[in-house]
């Protein structure tokens, strides 16, 4: 395992995977800075007509209160949202990953595995569905695991346990469909559950390094595609999609 989390690394700064690596950063920085935007505005308007509801309710005098209200809330809502958006990386890199996953598992086939047969890409279509699907399965682990923050990081541990298994599902699938049919990939993920889980451990602490996550997506795809191909994946089957 380790040995393919090294190659996974020393892949991913190949110059082939360099384009794929620049234009997974960008997709993921373009859609971190676009939820942030939304989520200031959404917040902005909520502090500004809370503000305005208060005035009404209270009278007049009620301004200066109601406005070092407002203003201390936009400050802890700023604060929240950037915070949000690291904890929100592994759901990011989750669906940006939907867009490479077969150029950078293509790469990977070509370069460790020449003598068998390359796999069959992903219709996008389907590699989305795949990727939206783990992203709202980890905002809503977020959403649980965060009131749990407050107890010395026991969220934290739920968090990180959390993502190891989800993006850990996700990228093995990912690379198995390209040689199976969707049902058969599942099936060989469940039988080898605990390696596919110990590599979604480091795919876990991969994404939970900030600015480095933002490469996840071709870290946890070269590694999953070494996992696969240890636990089975050399012959290709015909799948159906």
């Amino acid at each position: 395992m380790l040995d393919d989390a090294v190659n996974a690394l020393t892949q991913m700064f190949s110059p082939p995977l360099r384009a794929v690596l620049w234009k997974s950063i960008g997709l993921a920085l373009a859609l971190i800075v676009a939820v942030g935007i939304a989520l200031e505005r959404l917040i902005a308007w909520l502090v500004g007509s809370g503000g305005a509801s208060v005035e009404s309710t209270l009278g007049p005098h009620a301004h200066v209160p109601a406005s070092i209200v407002a203003w201390v809330l936009s400050i802890a809502a700023s604060l929240g949202i950037i915070v949000g958006s690291i904890l929100l990386m592994p759901a990011v890199t989750a669906f940006v990953a939907s867009f490479f996953a077969d150029e950078i598992a293509a790469e990977v086939e070509r370069t460790n595995y020449p003598a068998e047969p390359p796999g069959i890409a992903l219709p996008l279509s389907r590699a989305m569905l795949e990727g939206g699907k783990t992203a709202l399965l980890a905002i809503m682990v977020y959403l649980c695991a965060a009131p749990f923050l407050l107890f010395a990081g026991f969220g934290a541990v739920i968090f990180f346990l959390a993502t190891a298994w989800l993006l850990g599902r996700e990228y093995f699938e990912l690379a198995a469909m390209r040689f199976r049919p969707p049902e058969e990939a599942t099936v060989l993920r469940r039988q080898n559950a605990a390696t596919v889980y110990v590599a979604g451990l480091l795919i876990a602490a991969f994404v939970s390094i900030p600015i480095v996550n933002l490469a996840t997506p071709l870290f946890a795809m070269a590694l999953m595609v070494h996992v696969h191909k240890r636990l089975g994946g050399t012959k290709l089957i015909r799948r159906e999609i």
